[in-house]
């Protein structure tokens, strides 16, 4: 059956054997077992079991309309709205065994590959575009239910608005055309999850001004001369009590080296065409698509955040005040304004020209907005409802100790025991204050993009139209 088990991807990531690079060596043997990994792969294996799981078929796979086979429900492109509430229950599924904190799980790429395929049309009779291959590398990932990772940002060097006068050495670039491929060479991020997954999604930004940065096309993580350089580990400590996230979550970040990659012509969908790079990834499915899937993910982000200051207010027995009150349902409004846009944007979808169901894509837009907005201001009311409990906090060795019973009586809470009252501390602190979790809160702050880019687009896209004739209509009455 093409949806794969916890263990063919664990299987399948050792094989690819990719070339990672961690703290100026580069990793040997199997990827699995190494510190720094073995505990993302080990949770997206246990996420590949859950859709295998007989309570969990019908949700979590669809039926292949080519294959007869069960496809996992993220590569489902959407014909109708209960296509896309399928899509929203299985991602949800999936981000409830992770508190929402893989934010590149594999739904989120089969996500991406499901909205090319569904964009493919676009590309039709453009210059140096394949659609045929794009739905070709579509076919091959969800009947085989690969995993991706993704790159089409830029290295930080010049974002001046002038920046495409430089002569530049580091952007990704097609730097020859051959026989066999077109040749790439240069930097991109931000790969998250690269070296862990079968293939490497690369595609252009809009805004491109040369074209040898217009480009989209998918190769295997272990092409020649590919290269994932990454960041510093956040799990520092595989224990589950002393690092309750980190050792389970930390899905790394990686910078993507291009030495002179070849880029074989199957593989590419779409090379040396500006406008078209630009018409895909704005009038394509792209943005709602991908939207529809962050923003439930995120979802289960805020309860999982909700659950954590409930559970803190209840144990330490601050609920009468009503700063805490406060505090508390400043998340309660956002997790309901999260849904309440969700929803929205399904009851809003409509069926497009190529009989695909789309979400309405302002209602997600308002949505990532908000979230970008919202969540350190989330985080920052952990932190103050926590107080100095988020700073006391022993490692479990400590109540393994001598001074263990001492513990215990001086950390209690109620009828909590001291070592059961650091682990939820413990909790909090993991997400709101190692260096695992200020990751999480810079990643949610830039999801999708700049806040004030975002902003702008949604300021441009709105309708302006219904409330300047209920005010002109206002005026004349006076």
């Amino acid at each position: 059956m093409p949806a794969i088990s916890g263990d063919e991807y664990k299987e399948r990531v050792d094989r690819v054997n990719a070339e990672v690079w961690l703290d100026g060596e580069r990793i040997a043997g199997r990827i699995s077992s190494h510190p720094a990994f073995k505990g993302v792969i080990q949770t997206q294996g246990e996420l590949y079991d859950l859709q295998l799981h007989p309570g969990n078929i019908e949700e979590l796979t669809f039926t292949s309309d080519t294959s007869g086979n069960k496809i996992g429900t993220s590569y489902l492109i959407p014909k109708t709205k209960e296509d896309l509430e399928k899509r929203r229950k299985m991602i949800q599924c999936w981000a409830r065994h992770s508190g929402g904190l893989l934010g590149r799980s594999p739904d989120y790429m089969n996500t991406v590959l499901a909205s090319f395929a569904a964009s493919a049309d676009l590309l039709k009779g453009e210059a140096n575009c394949y659609p045929d291959r794009l739905l070709s590398i579509y076919e091959e990932a969800r009947e085989q239910d690969l995993t991706f990772t993704h790159t089409f940002v830029n290295p930080q060097n010049n974002r001046g608005k002038l920046a495409f006068l430089d002569e530049d050495v580091t952007n990704a670039r097609i730097v020859k055309r051959t026989k066999e491929g077109i040749i790439i060479k240069g930097a991109k991020l931000l790969a998250t999850q690269g070296g862990i997954t079968d293939q490497i999604i690369v595609f252009s930004a809009p805004g491109v001004q040369d074209s040898a940065h217009a480009y989209g096309f998918s190769i295997p993580s272990n092409t020649k001369g590919l290269k994932y350089i990454c960041r510093e580990s956040f799990c520092h400590d595989h224990s589950s009590y002393n690092s309750p996230l980190s050792s389970k979550f930390d899905e790394m970040d990686t910078v993507v080296i291009f030495d002179d990659v070849l880029v074989p012509w199957e593989r590419v969908f779409l090379h040396d065409n500006i406008r078209a790079a630009d018409k895909f990834y704005k009038k394509g499915k792209f943005v709602p698509f991908t939207l529809h899937q962050i923003i439930s993910r995120q979802i289960v982000k805020l309860e999982f955040l909700l659950g954590i200051a409930h559970q803190i207010v209840e144990t330490i027995n601050i609920g009468e005040y009503q700063h805490v009150q406060a505090k508390v349902v400043e998340i309660v409004k956002g997790l309901e304004s999260l849904k309440a846009l969700l929803h929205y944007s399904e009851y809003q979808a409509e069926t497009d020209n190529s009989g695909t169901m789309v979400p309405s894509v302002q209602p997600l837009y308002v949505a990532i907005n908000q979230t970008q907005e919202l969540y350190p201001r989330l985080i920052e009311i952990i932190q103050l409802i926590g107080a100095s409990g988020l700073m006391t906090i022993p490692h479990e060795e400590t109540f393994n100790s001598i001074v263990g019973e001492e513990l215990n009586h001086y950390l209690r809470a109620g009828d909590w025991k001291g070592k059961d009252k650091v682990a939820l501390f413990r909790l909090a602190w993991d997400l709101t204050m190692s260096s695992f979790g200020s990751r999480q809160t810079l990643y949610e702050r830039f999801f999708f993009g700049d806040p004030i880019r975002i902003s702008q687009t949604i300021y441009q896209m709105y309708d302006k139209k219904p409330s300047i004739s209920l005010v002109s209509r206002f005026l004349k009455e006076s």
